[in-house]
């Protein structure tokens, strides 16, 4: 089993910047829902940009999804915040290899670009590494 620091003293920082990372993909994937209303959901024809990321429906309501899980669990915190951020960390990261495997083909139904995959990796990360520090010893 692999050693986690417990009550890390700056998981409350690590704690914040996850929930930094959510907050971005949501408001970009709110902002992008605004932008695309009325596209059809698997829009590939469209240069709708929200916050610096190309989007169309599908990809707007993933980048909310994600951003609503994320910010939920840093602000659930604890042990909870721990497992969630260690499974979304990957996730997101395992998304963004995807995404990037497919933006040439007719598989890209997300409608990204190679600054989605950039931006969703290092959100992944960031959320993962903070997920590292973020355990708490149970009373």
């Amino acid at each position: 089993m692999a050693h986690f620091p417990l009550n890390h003293h700056l998981r409350q920082t690590y704690r914040f910047i996850a929930a930094l990372a959510g907050l971005y993909l949501l408001v970009a994937g709110v902002i992008g829902l605004v932008q695309t209303a009325g596209d059809p959901f698997f829009d590939r024809t469209g240069g709708d940009w929200a916050l610096g990321l190309r989007v169309n429906p599908a990809g707007s309501w993933l980048l909310v999804i994600l951003g609503v899980l994320i910010l939920g669990g840093a602000v659930i915190g604890g042990n909870v915040y721990h497992h969630l951020s260690m499974v979304l960390g990957w996730g997101v990261m395992g998304i963004a290899m995807f995404v990037m495997a497919a933006i040439q083909t007719d598989v890209n139904v997300l409608n990204v670009s190679m600054v989605n995959v950039v931006v969703l990796a290092a959100a992944g990360l960031l959320v993962l590494t903070a997920g590292l520090y973020g355990k708490v010893e149970r009373a």
